[in-house]
């Protein structure tokens, strides 16, 4: 992979887009290596992902303008459907990924943070979706994902306005969980990753299963998606040893994913 590495602590998985002196700007070839990064997650070893940007200024800038400015209307469909694949990719991961935002998340940046299930960010980190001042749309998933997350009059209003803000903004309208210093952003994505990857990792998935699933669907439909999801659990050897640890009076031993 060119454009991002991807490396582990543990249960904990770390992707990096390593493309900084574009500020990690989205171009078909990050896309692609992103997918590939995504693949090669071992899910029997790892329990939760962290996606951030390298450098110390931005964690992706937006899309590659230079490579969308001569793009015919089928390209440009076809690179917004790209992004969305690996954008919906992310979402639908089996395990939760937390975004570390290390600076701008800007366009495709705002964007593929969205897309992951917790957003952490940095001090220095600004957000927006600037597209409509280029002449065209959000096109990796902000029309939709931005409403559904800080509510449809504050997405209209950065969308339509072109309208950039700040982390404590972000904060306060519910874009991100937590706002950090700079050399605190990845020591407590890591500390929140390895608290995840110590519960029972069936557990987790299927929880983020039924959260994803369920806000699609009517409310009847999505206490079904939890029943059987909830089921599901039963039987295993986490369930087992999870329950039993609790009426022994004891720690759990271990979560096997199995």
């Amino acid at each position: 992979m060119e454009f991002v590495t991807y490396e582990t602590e543990g249960a904990v998985g770390i992707i990096t887009i390593n493309r900084p002196k574009a500020l990690n700007a989205l171009n078909s070839q990050v896309l692609d290596d992103l997918n590939e990064a995504f693949d090669s997650v071992d899910l029997g070893e790892i329990r939760a992902l962290i996606l951030t940007g390298a450098g110390e200024k931005s964690f992706v800038a937006g899309a590659d303008i230079g490579e969308m400015s001569s793009l015919t209307k089928a390209e440009g469909e076809a690179f917004g459907k790209k992004g969305n694949d690996i954008f919906r990719k992310i979402e639908t991961f089996p395990i939760p990924v937390i975004a570390a935002i290390n600076g701008f998340a800007l366009g495709g940046g705002c964007e593929i943070a969205m897309s992951c299930d917790i957003r952490l960010c940095s001090e220095n980190a600004v957000f927006g979706q600037p597209e409509v001042g280029l002449g065209i749309t959000p096109g990796f998933g902000g029309t939709q994902r931005l409403a559904r997350i800080v509510g449809v009059g504050r997405a209209k209003e950065m969308i339509y306005g072109a309208r950039n803000i700040k982390a404590d903004d972000a904060y306060r309208i519910g874009l991100v969980n937590h706002v950090y210093p700079l050399e605190e952003l990845i020591p407590a994505a890591k500390k929140m990753a390895a608290g995840i990857a110590k519960n029972a990792p069936i557990a987790v998935r299927n929880c983020k299963k039924a959260i994803n699933e369920g806000l699609q669907v009517d409310m009847d439909q999505a206490i079904v998606i939890e029943e059987k999801l909830f089921g599901d659990c039963f039987e295993s050897y986490d369930q087992k040893e999870g329950m039993a640890a609790f009426l022994e009076k004891r720690k759990v031993e271990a979560f096997l994913n199995k």
